[in-house]
């Protein structure tokens, strides 16, 4: 498939019929790899993934699933390249686009993506930044039709800290009818924009309550409380122990919801190891999910 997007940075950039029909690929491509290989739809390419944070999902997925395609991966490090000593990023763009056919970066801050996409001539993927995480929220939304085999009219509870995942979940529940409701602390609600955006094509609710939000949820999801952010005991007692997922929230929802965390995860912190390495949970699911809906957008992106 082909989107109109020339890049993918929030998710935002996508139609509803494009969101679905990525997901659709994706598990069309998982399946096609179990029966003997994709096909090499990328022989050729090229992509550089640029790394200000350490990486081990994103990575591997995006340097796999570029090999599984016939293509290349470069990884670059802020260490490696001329960015560390001063060089600008327009300048940066310019000259990855005459080397490569598409860059991933998984940064700190959102605006740099912004100003590579401007200044490139070729996609320039968000592989995580301050505000959003888009390719995350592909794989989550794939495992959910996986499990549930459809997408539309389920309720997803997120639980904990309104930071980034969560703002590309929003998104993503806009573009596939799915409903939302959001239980964080006081001051921890994701991104207004986001919401108000989002509130034109589904439901979502903002509460404060993880009992609330649980209630007849088909998904429950959640993420670290450190995502973005440090640490410190002053934060980590506005979450605990109330926002962590555990087998008692668990049971407030659907008899068959699922349990979903974009890892790494800080076990007994926002879940517990029951609940992780419970039944209902398909963190493992989700997290191979990555590589299958990385080669979808790749494929996408570079053969418009």
């Amino acid at each position: 498939m082909k989107l109109k997007t020339k890049d993918l940075l929030t998710l935002a950039e996508l139609t509803p019929k494009e969101f679905v029909g990525l997901i659709d690929e994706s598990i069309k491509l998982k399946k096609e790899l179990k029966k003997g290989g994709n096909k090499s739809v990328l022989k050729n390419k090229t992509l550089t993934m640029i790394f200000q944070k350490p990486s081990t999902r994103t990575r591997v997925s995006f340097e796999v699933g570029m090999y599984h395609l016939g293509g290349h991966a470069v990884n670059l490090s802020s260490n490696d390249m001329q960015l560390s000593r001063g060089e600008s990023v327009e300048d940066t763009a310019k000259t990855l686009s005459r080397y490569t056919d598409c860059i991933m970066a998984r940064v700190y801050e959102h605006d740099l993506l912004e100003k590579l996409a401007k200044h490139a001539s070729v996609p320039v993927i968000n592989g995580l930044s301050d505000t959003f995480h888009p390719c995350q929220i592909l794989a989550d939304f794939m495992t959910i039709k996986e499990k549930k085999k459809k997408l539309k009219g389920l309720k997803i509870a997120w639980i904990g800290d309104g930071n980034n995942v969560c703002n590309s979940m929003i998104y993503g529940a806009a573009l596939s009818g799915v409903n939302i409701s959001i239980a964080t602390p006081k001051g921890f609600e994701p991104d207004k924009t986001v919401i108000k955006e989002a509130k034109k094509t589904t439901n979502i609710e903002l509460i404060t309550d993880p009992f609330v939000a649980t209630k007849n949820a088909d998904v429950v999801v959640t993420d670290t409380f450190s995502s973005i952010h440090n640490l410190d005991k002053k934060r980590l007692q506005k979450f605990l122990p109330k926002y962590q997922v555990n087998d008692k929230l668990m049971k407030s929802t659907e008899k068959d919801a699922i349990f979903l965390h974009c890892l790494p995860a800080k076990r007994e912190q926002e879940v517990t190891s029951s609940v992780i390495d419970g039944s209902q949970s398909v963190v493992w699911d989700e997290a191979e999910n990555r590589l299958h809906t990385q080669k979808a957008l790749l494929a996408a992106l570079i053969c418009a």
